[in-house]
């Protein structure tokens, strides 16, 4: 019991404070050199004179693994005998295009099998994809463990979550149309169907948009806002179901990067002058102050987007890693002993995070979205 409650509190402190990384291999690195890793790998192995690497190598239990965005889709097994859906691997080099399916590399991530194309030589080392240099057969890494007789070429490959963008955008354009058509006609019925499950979230959205932006303004802003709302809550609901790979579509944080960015551009480019007035020059402040508040209020516009990227970015993420976590110490520890709380726990850990923390984040961002929105667009009359 002593030893799950350290991995727990280890394991939320560490995923939230640390995450201004934005890949997991700098997570990990960061964690094996912090001894993070080493000091939960004691806990449930039992023994510290084993590194969590070490233990984890032996055991092929990676939780960080699980949730970093990969090449295929994982579904169950390991090594040669693991099963997964290959996804196609598009990759620009100084030669041209190369495309192949990532099954090529036969479930290899460490950079052991070698693909060769068009006269070059690619390998998968950590999910990415690096080509040899001419004459090598090989991979070689340095100290660091950073590969040195290679490059890495411009990767545009599917990605699992490449794929779980198109799922979404296709789920949420067959629910729009069929609820729009419920609309449409001069004698309005009461919704019906998905439209009586659709309308509540829509109205929840509009209302607080309506608040924050403002009664005459709000409406240009809510296609947008319906769909980074809708878009986050399927991504979230998405990452939770089991057998299908761990897509962590909302735990990337490339994706909540430029959902911040979308946000930070359309502020930017319905801004009114009292927005840029009230942040270049503060009524009511004295001069001497502007030096000191002028670069804060800059800064601050910058902040408020990174501020959204992470929130989203961390709190999917350390749940992913929590339930991983919590159900890994019963492979870890090779006792089903340890599935009598870890099962329960694990379970709700995930009915919250269907229940709560899915929706919760979806609204948190698009109500900071609307509220940043609003500021920008206000006319500054009080």
């Amino acid at each position: 019991m002593k030893k799950l409650a350290k991995v727990l509190l280890i394991s939320v402190l560490f995923f939230t404070a640390n995450t201004s990384f934005a890949q997991g291999e700098e997570i990990e690195k960061f964690a094996k050199e912090s001894g993070v890793i080493d000091f939960i790998g004691g806990l449930l192995s039992g023994e510290g004179h084993e590194s969590a690497e070490e233990h984890e190598e032996e055991e092929g239990f990676s939780p960080i693994h699980h949730v970093m965005d990969a090449h295929s889709i994982h579904l169950w097994g390991k090594g040669h005998e693991a099963v997964s859906v290959p996804l196609p691997v598009v990759l620009w080099t100084e030669n041209g295009l190369v495309t192949f399916m990532s099954s090529e590399f036969h479930h290899d991530d460490q950079g052991h099998h070698i693909v060769e194309r068009n006269g070059m030589s690619f390998v998968n080392l950590h999910e990415t994809i690096y080509q040899l240099n001419s004459g090598f057969h090989a991979v070689e890494l340095d100290v660091d463990h950073h590969v040195v007789n290679g490059s890495t070429p411009l990767d545009f490959s599917i990605t699992k979550v490449v794929v779980a963008i198109f799922i979404i955008a296709i789920l949420m354009l067959l629910i729009f149309t069929s609820v729009a058509k419920k609309y449409k006609g001069d004698k309005p019925q009461a919704p019906k169907g998905i439209a009586s499950w659709m309308e509540p979230l829509v109205l929840f959205v509009r209302d607080f948009a309506k608040e924050n932006i403002g009664e005459t303004k709000y409406a240009r802003f809510m296609p947008y806002l319906l769909t980074v709302f809708f878009f986050i809550w399927f991504g979230n609901l998405l990452g939770l179901i089991p057998f299908i790979g761990g897509i962590n579509m909302t735990g990337n944080i490339s994706i909540t990067l430029m959902l911040a960015l979308m946000t930070l551009i359309i502020q930017i480019v319905f801004s009114k002058k009292a927005f840029w007035m009230h942040m270049l020059a503060p009524p009511g402040v004295p001069w001497a102050l502007y030096p000191i508040l002028v670069p804060i209020e800059l800064i601050g516009l910058f902040v408020k987007p990174a501020a959204l990227t992470i929130r989203l970015f961390a709190n999917i993420t350390a749940g992913h890693i929590i339930v991983l976590s919590i159900i890994g110490i019963i492979f870890m520890n090779h006792s089903f002993a340890w599935a009598g709380l870890s099962v329960p726990l694990a379970l709700f850990i995930s009915v919250l995070e269907v229940t709560l923390v899915a929706f919760l984040q979806a609204y948190i961002f698009t109500m900071l979205s609307s509220m940043f929105i609003g500021s920008a667009v206000d006319d500054g009359h009080h």
